[in-house]
């Protein structure tokens, strides 16, 4: 067309031309294709240590043990904090789907921004894998095909610890409770286990989430004369209660304390002298076995030196069942495709074992209840706990039969 134009004109035409094509070619090039991992934590609360950084490290580990790539795609893996507010969790999780190619959302200790970002990934067709929440609605009335809980609830914890402190005695109860989703679903959770026992509730005191002062919380606790004190909290408000029931007297005067959710880095701070003989249960223990000590061995290398959580522990093993799944489609863009492939496949990793997970989203494995160790057992710094039992994956979760889920057909 140009050698019909005069020669000065058809010069300039060429060179718009050509400017055109390589500007189009600079802006309309489209970044190659990767996998988004987005690691939502409390970076700087109460549940800091027992999540946060050492999440991202457990996801990072995860994505580097797989090879970096999946299906021939880069897997990046980045970071923000929800400052356990559901707010701030739902927009960081709409921005991330919407602008940062975010294809699946893992951690988020908290349950009532759990439950949001479960909400938000529905409504986008992306993948939550909750290792931080606690609230069993998460498999139950709330559940979503596109959510799996990962590494314990609500359910569990009653049912391992709660089920285990009242076979020994303890049939009456007082709880201090943290008024979130989380505190609701696990005082209701361990309230059914001590009635079907025949145990009763006496009472219950609520408290905010990152409390300072419990004092006339614990009072209440005493007046009730309850056997035990069940704690239906979590983190930094695990820790401070604690402390201030030893200041109280609250053991001396004949009470016992049933931390329902302990993690071993609440251990760490609080200290043998005042957490021994604790009962809790866990998913995940570093010292279980000769692959746990492996690898958190490499996880207390890249974090200053802490043992790993069960929650950082689910983080690792959440991410690489995901990528298996991801590497079966060949994609990570129909969330709920990713995660139905998920539930088919058997899960099998160094640090929970073999396992399954529900058509209601509810991954299953063993859980065990330990008792926190004297000083004088300990051998070392991380050797905190002795098993008393082990509650195996068929009976650790409640039945998806019985969880109220809409996606289980009856």
């Amino acid at each position: 067309m140009l050698r019909h134009l005069p020669k000065r004109i058809a010069d300039r035409s060429m060179v718009v031309t050509l400017c055109a094509a390589a500007l189009c070619s600079a802006a309309c090039k489209k970044d190659p294709p990767k996998v988004v991992i987005g690691v939502l934590s409390d970076m700087s609360g109460l549940y800091a240590d027992l999540a946060g950084k050492g999440s991202v490290v457990a996801a990072q580990m995860a994505v580097d043990d797989f090879g970096g790539t999946v299906a021939g795609m880069p897997v990046e893996v980045i970071s923000a904090d929800h400052q356990n507010k559901p707010d701030v969790g739902s927009s960081v999780v709409r921005e991330w789907y919407d602008t940062k190619n975010v294809d699946v959302i893992v951690d988020v200790p908290t349950s009532s921004v759990a439950l949001a970002v479960s909400s938000v990934t529905q409504d986008k067709n992306k993948v939550f894998l909750g290792s931080g929440p606690g609230s069993s609605d998460l498999t139950g009335a709330k559940c979503s095909p596109n959510t799996i809980h990962w590494t314990y609830d609500t359910w569990a914890l009653a049912n391992a610890t709660g089920r285990e402190i009242v076979k020994n005695g303890g049939d009456t109860w007082f709880f201090l409770t943290a008024d979130y989703a989380f505190g609701a679903a696990l005082q209701r959770d361990v309230t059914k286990v001590v009635e079907a026992s025949g145990g009763k509730v006496l009472g219950e005191a609520k408290h905010q989430i990152n409390a300072t002062d419990f004092s006339s919380l614990l009072l209440q606790a005493q007046n009730s004369k309850a056997k035990i004190v069940g704690l239906a909290n979590a983190g930094g408000d695990t820790i401070n209660s604690i402390k201030q029931a030893a200041q109280f007297g609250i053991v001396s005067k004949g009470q016992k304390l049933a931390s329902l959710l302990v993690f071993i880095s609440d251990i760490n701070a609080l200290g043998l002298e005042t957490a021994q003989g604790l009962t809790l249960s866990e998913a995940f223990y570093w010292d279980r076995d000769d692959q746990t000590r492996a690898w958190a061995q490499k996880f207390a290398a890249k974090h200053n030196g802490a043992m790993p959580t069960m929650v950082q522990a689910g983080v690792y093993s959440s991410v690489l069942h995901y990528l298996k799944a991801v590497a079966e489609l060949k994609s990570a863009k129909d969330g709920k495709a990713v995660v139905a492939k998920m539930e088919a496949m058997p899960t099998d990793d160094p640090l929970f074992g073999k396992g399954t997970i529900d058509a209601n989203g509810r991954k299953r494995h063993s859980m065990y209840v330990y008792e926190v160790k004297t000083p004088a057992e300990s051998k070392a710094k991380w050797d905190y706990y002795k098993l008393i039992r082990e509650v195996p994956a068929d009976q650790a979760f409640r039945a998806p039969a019985d969880s109220g889920c809409p996606l289980i057909k009856k």
